[in-house]
């Protein structure tokens, strides 16, 4: 293998390498991303339940039961 040929080659196991690599970061980004939004949606949740919770208890207050 010639000089340029072994360059060429350690240049495309290179940028192979950096691929692997920047999808492996993609994944963890995505992945990180989808939890941030399940947590958020949860809380979200929980918030409305507890509005919901408060307003029952000011209704039944000033209705007496």
């Amino acid at each position: 293998m010639s000089s340029t040929e072994n360059a060429s080659f350690q240049a495309g196991q290179a940028e192979g390498k950096t691929e692997e690599k920047a999808s492996g970061m993609l994944d963890r980004a995505k992945e990180t991303a989808q939890n941030a939004k399940d947590s958020m949606q949860q809380s979200g949740q929980q918030m409305m339940e507890k509005a919901q919770g408060a307003a029952q208890a000011a209704k039944d207050k000033v209705s007496g039961k």
